[in-house]
């Protein structure tokens, strides 16, 4: 059976005709180049060539161009007006979307809630001040399709600082939100305090106190974050950078109890923060609030001397149950780590070895032929300035003359410190009932989820430094912006763990485990992920910021059509394997 699909278009054409054979059940096509003519009353047809062998795309390419059809390549017909990072916006801000933080700022579609959300995605995606936020935004000068997703792409600075006037108006209302999808009555409570150093001049706020990124000389703002017992963030509250960290404890008991309407909690903070004083003057009395923390240094050492901590606590388990008088009605559960143990003593010996090199420059100092170091207050001075450097002054005996100068280490002083290597004790009002020992020595370790926090706010992540404004008022909104910004990432390492360098199995992690008190240990998932780089589906594994800058390659492109009738369309690159399952593990969905 034959048939012929290739109708001559005039006489003297050159077409392609298709023939088609069936034979045995099997269809045999035939592509052949001919020219029809006529001879005479006849139409005849010359084959010029088998064309078979060709494409089919360069089949239909030839009978175009047969029929008259025009082409040109690709870079003649099309061109590539912008190419804006996408991938990560739509990452990001989907998340945001998808845990109804959208709703939660603002019921209503208005223009301060998506300015608001601009923020809070581009601080995850490229932290900068709201100037450079707002250039990075704008359609001439943009670094990614944010603001063309929002629709925002005319935006100034200051509309920004305009919607962050309208979100400080709406913290405490959006915390409360927050408090009741993530707290429940009874919960955890995770706090802490950190700080940022200001490096201007204007800003009430701005304090000199105890650095913590250690840069004398420069003035603070403190905050304190409040997260679940998981590590989500719920609240932040700005205070002067002289505020001691106890002291910002009794607002936040307040927020718990009184905006939050939460009447059974139990607070977890550090040994600096629920102090005997604060639990005494602000947490005493007040039912339905529990408190874990753990004591100082010095308490430690009295309850050694008092023999009420003694080596055979520790024969067989790593923590035990203690009662003293001086802490009635409260718990003490006291742990010995042999690892941190041994690192501490490692690190005291280092710290010592290094203060015994810098005192024996002194030494040759006072004896050297010229130039000697002589006068008993310019030697104390430099001597002093070298023990204080590592606060090893107590572990020295120091000898100083108008002349000389010796040291020796304290070997009694050592000792007793060493006694204490290893030892902390977690000090709760929470009953036994309520959290057995091993429950409430790990609620003490969850505190390392706000220290992450921190880390990801301050230096990682979100770099919440520099502080661009100096009202009082905008810098509490910056940090509150920031925290937002945590709230979404969280989230996002939550649903990425499996292609991160994270733990994806905590259950098992946590089984693995030899005892609370030990070293936490990694699940057999993630140390896998560590060692072949891969996941165990082959996905390449990847830290966050990374798998971030990834998402960011995948590009919108806005692209002209020329000629004619001239026309613009959006094209997206095609995403990557690696990309198609962080969009899959997110839940969001890969858009224009």
């Amino acid at each position: 059976m034959l048939s012929n699909t290739g109708m001559p278009s005039r006489t003297g054409a050159v077409h392609v005709a298709t023939t088609r054979r069936v034979y045995k059940g099997k269809v045999y096509e035939t592509h052949l180049l001919r020219r029809t003519y006529r001879e005479g009353d006849k139409v005849k047809h010359q084959t010029l060539g088998n064309l078979s062998h060709l494409p089919a795309a360069t089949l239909e390419l030839v009978r175009g161009s047969l029929r008259g059809q025009r082409f040109v390549p690709a870079g003649e017909a099309f061109e590539i007006v912008r190419t804006l990072p996408h991938g990560h916006v739509v990452a990001t801000l989907g998340t945001l979307r998808k845990t109804g933080l959208e709703e939660i700022i603002g019921t209503e579609p208005c223009l301060e809630r998506t300015l608001v959300v601009s923020m809070i995605v581009a601080r995850i995606i490229h932290p900068a001040s709201k100037l450079s936020t707002a250039r990075a935004i704008h359609e001439e000068t943009a670094k990614s399709s944010l603001g063309q997703v929002l629709d925002i792409e005319g935006v100034t600075e200051d509309q920004l600082y305009a919607a962050m006037d309208w979100l400080a108006e709406r913290q405490h209302r959006i915390e409360t939100k927050l408090a009741s999808a993530h707290l429940r009555g009874g919960s955890l409570i995770l706090y802490d305090v950190s700080s940022s150093y200001y490096t201007g001049t204007h800003c009430s706020l701005a304090q000199y106190g105890h650095s913590r990124d250690r840069k004398k000389g420069f003035p603070q703002i403190n905050y304190g974050l409040l997260c679940n017992g998981l590590g989500c963030p719920v609240a932040v509250e700005v205070f002067q950078g002289n505020t001691g960290d106890s002291k910002t404890l009794r607002s936040q008991i307040q927020k718990i109890r009184n905006r939050f309407g939460i009447d059974r909690v139990i607070f977890v903070g550090d040994r600096g923060m629920i102090t005997t004083a604060r639990i005494k003057e602000d947490m005493s009395g007040i039912e339905g609030l529990d408190w874990i923390t753990a004591l100082r240094s010095p308490a430690i050492a009295k309850l050694v001397a008092q023999k009420i901590i003694q080596p055979s606590l520790f024969d067989q388990m790593d923590l035990a149950e203690i009662a003293s008088p001086d802490y009635p009605d409260e718990r003490l559960i006291v742990c010995r780590n042999p690892f941190l143990a041994e690192e501490r003593a490692r690190k005291r010996e280092e710290l010592l070895r290094a203060t015994e090199r810098k005192l024996e420059e002194v030494v040759k100092a006072t004896n050297r032929p010229q130039r000697r170091l002589n006068g008993k207050d310019k030697i104390g001075l430099r001597v002093g300035r070298i023990i204080n450097r590592h606060n090893v002054a107590k572990h020295f005996i120091i000898d100083i003359t108008d002349t000389t100068f010796s040291y020796r280490r304290n070997n009694e002083k050592i000792a007793e410190e060493a006694r204490l290597d290893g030892l902390y004790v977690i000090r709760t009002s929470v009953p036994k009932d309520m959290l057995g020992p091993e429950e409430t020595v790990r609620a003490y370790k969850d505190l390392a989820k706000v220290e992450r926090a921190f880390r990801c706010l301050k230096t990682v992540d979100l770099k919440i430094r520099p502080i661009y404004h100096w009202i009082a008022n905008r810098v509490r909104t910056h940090v509150f912006l920031c925290m937002l910004a945590y709230y979404v990432e969280w989230h996002m390492r939550e649903a990425l763990a499996p292609i991160l360098f994270e733990e994806d199995d905590k259950e098992s992690a946590e089984a693995s485990r030899r005892s609370i008190v030990a070293p936490a240990q990694r699940s057999p998932s993630a140390k896998a992920k560590e060692h072949t780089k891969r996941t165990h589906d082959d996905y390449p594994v990847q830290s966050y910021g990374d798998l971030l800058k990834d998402l960011g390659t995948l590009a919108k492109n806005r692209v002209r059509t020329k000629g004619a009738h001239q026309g613009e369309f959006f094209q997206l690159t095609i995403p990557t394997r690696l990309q198609n399952r962080a969009f899959e593990l997110l839940g969001v969905k890969l858009t224009l």
